[in-house]
């Protein structure tokens, strides 16, 4: 698995983190303080914004879960990956893909999120 896959992982599994403990330290330990997280639907900066962010999507789409989708590219400090949302065994409702950008420690300086497809109104 590359550092990117890696991290790329790391990301989901935040995403997925119901316990709002532990996804505040895993958000505390993946972003850098300064970091950013940007979407159509959410613009959050530093850890307690991001994690709130999180937890609200999380409530919107309670019992759903992020799964990757495809492959992981990355080059420097900075990597894309398409990623779903859905319940569990069954279509996924959403479908994105992220751009992150690194510091030179590996934590996230700014994720700018993408929606593919959402559900019809």
């Amino acid at each position: 698995m590359s550092e990117f896959d890696n991290l790329a992982a790391q990301y989901i599994s935040v995403w997925n983190e119901t316990d709002a403990d532990k996804r505040r330290a895993a958000v505390e330990a993946l972003w850098a303080p300064n970091g950013r997280y940007v979407d159509p639907m959410a613009a959050a900066a530093g850890p307690a914004e991001i994690d709130a962010t999180i937890g609200a999507v999380q409530q919107q789409f309670a019992g759903m879960r992020f799964r990757l989708l495809g492959p992981v590219d990355g080059h420097h400090d900075q990597a894309r990956f398409g990623w779903q949302l859905g319940p569990a065994g069954a279509e996924d409702l959403i479908e994105g893909f992220d751009v992150v950008e690194r510091d030179g420690t590996g934590r996230l300086v700014h994720v700018l999120g993408f929606l593919d497809k959402v559900p019809a109104a």
